[in-house]
Parts: structure tokens; sequence; C-alpha cells
């Protein structure tokens, strides 16, 4: 009966399922990557400072303050440069912008999975490249007719980075669509493609300030690419809603974008801790395939994925589980603290052990 006024396009959607937020205490949560760290000192004063009687005032609504920080970064004009809630709604205007329903857009078989809901949403066609044997994207599967193409690097939930050389490849062969890089854990080991938006007006770099830059709980993201592109960016949002961000995340943003030596110590941190957590991992005999993120992709040859992330959450410590085909026999282990990835490798090997 709820269902009975339902339109029918929100009668097919299918809609993404985020990772578990469980109101559980003493849980090591190593399920939705979010930094270990906390965010910089610098942001926590900014946003106290905005504290003020100015909340009664409307934000900047094209986040001037923002977007010039971010273009003073990296080297870039205020008009390549496009701010949203988080990256999840860049990427949704860009699906509603930029991809055109004459031809399927195109994406990995395994990767973030709000691509296929918001072709569901915006009534995109579809198809699905399946990654290599080895779980990397492969440039020549995509050289095809396409209304777009979109991927994450590195790739979510495997980890696995596509070397700049193979993207540039990729732009050289494909120049009458948009591609959209969705560039949320570049910062953790990968070279970044915004500096190849100069000479490739169809490329679209999408990034979030909620993993590298520890801002998951203000919701920040952002698109650079040709001015062009960020014009129709804007005129999506435009429509929609004009005030995107709000001004504790504006300020706050700006001063992430600031505080160079917070990020760079952070981003360290926790790429020497992934460095050991797949080390400690592979020594309990997990295969764990390269990572260029904030999280390690794992499977044990011996034991069922689902069964290990059940016996893991009865200790309190929680892992995101897949059930795709390609994927079920693997987990995905956000990079913690030192003392989070020592307490997940303490209750692994107590239940490899056990079994």
């Amino acid at each position: 009966m709820s269902s009975r006024f339902w339109s029918p396009l929100v009668q097919r959607l299918t809609p993404y399922t985020p990772g578990e937020q469980p109101h559980i205490s003493q849980l090591i949560k190593l399920n939705t990557n979010e930094n270990p760290y906390g965010p910089s000192p610098k942001v926590l004063e900014a946003i106290q400072a905005e504290l003020s009687a100015a909340l009664r005032l409307y934000p900047d609504p094209e986040a001037q303050r923002l977007k010039q920080a971010i273009a003073d970064y990296y080297g870039l004009t205020p008009a390549q440069v496009f701010t949203g809630n988080g990256s999840d709604e860049v990427l949704a205007f860009a699906f509603q912008a930029l991809f055109q329903p004459s031809a399927p857009v195109l994406f990995p078989d395994i990767t973030y999975s709000f691509y296929p809901v918001y072709c569901g949403l915006y009534g995109l066609p579809a198809v699905t490249v399946p990654l290599a044997e080895d779980f990397t994207i492969q440039v020549a599967d995509y050289l095809r007719l396409n209304g777009g193409i979109i991927f994450a690097n590195p790739n979510a939930p495997t980890g696995c980075l596509l070397e700049v050389a193979e993207l540039t490849e990729l732009l050289e062969r494909n120049r009458d669509s948009v591609v959209v890089v969705d560039e949320a854990y570049i910062d953790f080991g990968g070279e970044s493609a915004i500096p190849l938006v100069a000479r490739y007006p169809n490329l679209l770099v999408v990034q979030t300030l909620s993993k590298a830059r520890s801002l998951a709980g203000l919701r920040v993201g952002f698109a650079v690419g040709h001015a062009g592109l960020i014009e129709a960016l804007g005129r999506v949002k435009n429509s929609f809603n004009s005030y995107p961000l709000d001004r504790l995340a504006i300020v706050g943003a700006v001063a992430a974008f600031e505080d160079h030596a917070y990020f760079a110590q952070t981003r360290q941190a926790v790429m020497a801790s992934r460095a050991e957590l797949a080390l400690a991992l592979a020594q309990l005999g997990f295969a764990v395939l390269p990572s260029a993120a904030n999280f390690v992709f794992a499977r044990h040859p011996q034991h069922d994925a689902a069964t290990l992330a059940a016996a893991l959450r009865e200790q309190r410590v929680i892992v995101r589980h897949f059930h795709q085909p390609r994927i079920s026999q693997f987990l995905r282990i956000t990079v913690g603290a030192p003392t989070q990835n020592a307490a997940l490798l303490a209750a692994l090997a107590q239940i490899l052990g056990e079994g």
C-alpha cells in the first residue's frame, strides 16, 4: 500500500546501499573508509570562528572562497572548479549534465555502485565493462561507442590504480564523449589527472574532502575540468539547489586546503599503515590486491569471506563484504589507526586459528 502513489520511475529504482553506520560502543569500524585521523586543527578553528550570528545569512551560492582555494592548490582558475555536497552530489550533476542518452555510459563491472543507480535515476543506458582477471581497468575495452565513461581511480572497492599514462591514452582515443575520473582516494598513492584538464576539454575530475582530508562529516566535494563542463554542472545545480554548501563547510574546506603540513602528515601515516596492514594480512595467508587507497581488498583461500566478516563482527570489528559474484570472497578493510589495525589482526589470528 505504501508504494501505491509511487511514480513508475521510483518503482524501477534500486537505490544505493551505503556502508553500515552502526551505533555500537567500543566498535572498531573499518567498513566505510573514513580517515582514522581527525581533520586539521585549523579546520576546527575556522568552523568555530564561523559559529556566529552570521549563520542567519545564506552562504555564498558559488562558494567562491573555496573555489579559489582549490584553484590555487592545483594551479587552475576558479572557472575550472565546481563544488557540491560531497562528491556523490557532484557525480549526480555530471550524470545529468554531461552524459548522453544516445549511447551507453561505460563503467567497470566492479566499481562504485552509485554509478548504475544514477543511470537508472536519469534514464541513461549503461554497459558494464569487465575488469581484467587481476581486477585492473583495461583502456582498450573502453574504445567503443559511448555516451560517456566513468570510473573510480583508484578503483573501489579493489583499490587498484590506473596510471596517468593509460588514462592519457584513453583520452587521446576517446575525444567525442566526456570521461569522468572519480578520484575519491587519489591522495593515498596515485597521481591525479587534474593536470590533464588543460589538454582534454572532455575530462572531468571529481574529488572529495571526505577521505584524505578527514571531512566526511561536512560533505564537501568538487569537480575540475574545462570551463564549459563546469558551466554545465552549474546549470544543473542552479536548476535544483543554488545553495549547495553551507557556511561551515566552506570555511572548513578552505582551511583544509591551506594546511599543507597536516595533510601531508596524515596521508603519509595512512599509507605507511596500509603497507604494514597488507604485509600482516599476507602473513596470515590472505591474498591482498595492490592498493593505492585507504583500504585493502583481501581474500583468504581457505576461509569464506562472509563467514570471516560475521566472525569479526562478533569481536566488535566491522569490515565491508560485498555479495557480487566476482568479489564475494573478498573483504574490503579500511586502514585504521595503528591500534585499530592491531586489534583487527589479533581478531583475525584468533578466528583463523579456531578454523
